[in-house]
């Protein structure tokens, strides 16, 4: 069943489309149509409508009840609430302005209501536009996959590199320098094994070292690194090394000579 969210102010339209668009099978059943003739509850439904309740697609008329911006002003508020949803105008006035404003807003398509065989039209760009949908998700979900998340701290286990608020985390004795791989592999151990403590000799057999040759000092500097790393990546105001104090972020545990990460937020450390 494809959640179809449709605007259009024209009763004769929607006597032509209503039909089609509830029983085509866009993905294998019925569909759930909703229609709107006004963009103001249009808007009101978008704000008030649950996540898991969200559209699939949206069909929009460009112009609503005699105003050029009234399916403008749904598709922003599309928008604002589910950035990849995909938006189709549906409309009498293609090959006009009010196209190339919609397109230049990044709407998926402009179909014009009256070229032959529109009914079928409609229902190929659809379902393509489903069908791209179902290929953005797969890859994103797929992506999501390659990395290690923990509050404002990403690790893509791909190529190791790591982000804090989105900033990549870079040397702190040369900034334009990405942060070593020796510190990178500490931080991906930490996360992995948070909250349990990982002690020195822990993290040399993840680095593949000799534990009995794996100096405490190399680990504690190592971590040094990583707190700086973060903290610059925060601004440099020294609230991420504050919460490591307060033992949040990559905390001193009790272990002889162990660290452990807890996630951390500024929320968390006030």
């Amino acid at each position: 069943m494809a959640r179809i969210f449709w605007v259009e102010d024209q009763s004769h339209w929607i006597d032509k489309f209503k039909q089609v668009l509830e029983e085509s099978a866009f993905d294998g059943s019925a569909n759930e149509l909703s229609i709107f003739k006004f963009a103001e509850a249009a808007q009101q439904k978008i704000a008030l409508t649950d996540e898991c309740k969200r559209p699939d697609i949206a069909l929009l008329d460009a112009r609503i009840n005699g105003r050029d911006e009234g399916g403008l002003s749904v598709f922003n508020a599309l928008m604002r609430k589910w950035p990849d949803l995909p938006v189709l105008f549906l409309s009498e006035h293609s090959g006009t302005e009010l196209e190339k404003v919609a397109l230049e807003h990044h709407a998926l398509d402009f179909i014009s209501k009256h070229q032959r065989n529109v009914d079928e039209v409609l229902c190929w760009r659809i379902k393509a536009a489903l069908r791209q949908r179902d290929v953005r998700q797969t890859a994103s979900g797929a992506e999501k996959d390659r990395v290690l998340a923990s509050g404002d701290l990403r690790i893509d286990i791909d190529n190791w590199e790591a982000y804090w608020k989105g900033r990549k985390l870079m040397n702190p004795a040369n900034a334009k320098r990405p942060l070593a791989p020796t510190p990178r592999k500490i931080l991906r151990c930490l996360v992995e094994r948070s909250p349990r403590p990982v002690t020195t000799n822990q993290i040399a057999e993840h680095l593949g070292l000799d534990p009995d040759t794996y100096a405490h000092a190399t680990y504690r500097q190592h971590v040094k690194t990583l707190r700086t790393a973060i903290d610059r990546a925060d601004g440099g105001n020294g609230v991420f090394l504050q919460q490591c104090q307060n033992g949040f972020g990559i905390a001193t545990c009790r272990e002889d000579g162990a660290y452990c990460w807890k996630r951390c937020s500024y929320s968390e450390s006030k």
